[in-house]
C-alpha cells in the first residue's frame, strides 16, 4: 500500500492548532509521543502518515525510522495509550507501514531546527 499521499497530507497540517475537534486532539496527543532514541516527537519526525477517526475509533498509520527499530512496539503502544486517554476515543488502532520508507526529508522544519539539521 502506498501511503505517500497520506504522508503528504499529514506533513502539510501536522499541528493540533490547524485541525478541528477530535482529530485536532489526536494530533496534540501524537505530539506527546517520542522516539526514545531521538529527542523529537513522532509528528515532527515525520513518522505519522495518516490519522482518521470515525465513531470513536481512531486509526493511525505511521512508520518508524527503520524497519529494524527494536522500539517499534513501545512507540506504537505509547501512541495507542495516548489516543485511548481521549474521552471520545473507545478504540485506537496503530498500523505500522513501510511505504514510503522514512527518510530525513520527512522531518518537519521545526524538527530539523530542534535537531540542528537546519541549513543556514
Amino acid at each position: 500500500m502506498d501511503c505517500s499521499a497520506d504522508h503528504e497530507k499529514a506533513r502539510n497540517q501536522p499541528t493540533g492548532e490547524t485541525r478541528d475537534g477530535l482529530e485536532g486532539m489526536i494530533w496534540v496527543e501524537l505530539r506527546q509521543c517520542f522516539d526514545p532514541e531521538i529527542p523529537l516527537n513522532i509528528v515532527d519526525l515525520g513518522l505519522v502518515y495518516d490519522v482518521s477517526v470515525h465513531d470513536g475509533q481512531a486509526n493511525v498509520k505511521m512508520t518508524l525510522t527503520s524497519p529494524g527499530c527494536h522500539l517499534g512496539g513501545q512507540i506504537a503502544s505509547n501512541v495507542q495509550e495516548r489516543l485511548l486517554a481521549i474521552d471520545a476515543i473507545q478504540e485506537a488502532n496503530v498500523e505500522l507501514v513501510w511505504d514510503p520508507p522514512w527518510h530525513q526529508s520527512m522531518i518537519s522544519p521545526n524538527g530539523r531546527k530542534t535537531l540542528g539539521l537546519e541549513t543556514v
